[in-house]
């Protein structure tokens, strides 16, 4: 049956996904409003992760002036950036996530994979998780607060290059999730792997710099973490110049079609429920 609906695409449109979407927002967040406690707590929980984010660099800079050649408050727009990622990372992504080993192991993806959509598309998109939104807005706050402390000028242009990359860094961060998710096809659990995406993930939540050469090569090309925050941050203060936007345009597009050979390669081993 999974071979039956293997392609990625089910028709349609930009503007038809798009309507989709916003019916996705609509669901998310009258769901979220039956359950306001947990609403509320969700946002108190995270506002303290921010704080303690934060505070620990702040900490870290009264021992020293330096950190991978970056100093505070090159810092702090790093670690701001991080709060942003792992802010759009929660909203958009992360119950999507939890639920795709769900999914696969009691055959309900059956259910997913008969809609005129993409499969992919609804599966990565569906739960749209509206008190981690709140946080994403603050998260961004805490972003522009970073960029406006900064004491030189950066530009307009610097800016709007650091953004283009964030968005480019978070596409990535999805596509090395669905990495550690996507062998649940085969393995019937992704606890394990789960657990050691957390591990692996370690490494984007520090400058590359602090790393040595040849992991930096890995994570700038073999297992891309640095363009999570790295690379954007390295944007805004240095540029990137035509051999970035080139290396650049390979990731994103040898990740797009990695991310959807490896999901149609998992789809070919779904066992539906139905069989």
């Amino acid at each position: 049956m999974a071979a039956r609906f293997a392609g990625l695409y089910g028709g349609g449109d930009v503007i038809r996904y798009f309507r989709l979407y916003l019916y996705f927002l609509q669901f998310s967040f009258s769901r979220a409003m039956e359950f306001r406690l947990d609403f509320f707590f969700r946002i108190v929980m995270d506002c303290m992760f921010y704080v303690v984010q934060l505070a620990f660099f702040f900490i870290l800079y009264e021992h020293t002036r330096l950190l991978g050649g970056w100093n505070l408050d090159q810092i702090i727009i790093f670690t701001s950036a991080w709060l942003f990622l792992d802010a759009v990372n929660m909203t958009l992504f992360s119950n999507n996530m939890w639920w795709l080993p769900i999914l696969i192991n009691r055959g309900d993806l059956d259910y997913y994979l008969v809609r005129p959509v993409s499969t992919l598309f609804f599966v990565s998109f569906r739960d749209f998780a509206a008190n981690s939104f709140v946080n994403l807005v603050i998260a961004t706050g805490i972003v522009a607060w970073s960029l406006m402390r900064y004491p030189q000028s950066l530009g307009a242009g610097r800016v709007l290059l650091f953004c283009v990359m964030l968005a480019i860094g978070s596409f990535i961060f999805y596509v090395i999730q669905m990495a550690f998710l996507i062998p649940t096809f085969w393995l019937h659990s992704s606890s394990g792997l789960w657990e050691l995406r957390f591990q692996v993930e370690k490494y984007a939540e520090r400058p590359d710099q602090i790393y040595s050469r040849w992991l930096r090569r890995i994570l700038l090309s073999v297992v891309p973490l640095a363009f999570l925050i790295s690379v954007p941050t390295h944007a805004l203060f240095s540029g990137l110049g035509w051999k970035g936007v080139l290396h650049t345009a390979v990731i994103v597009v040898g990740s797009f079609a990695f991310l959807i050979g490896f999901w149609r390669l998992g789809l070919r081993s779904y066992v539906s429920a139905s069989s």
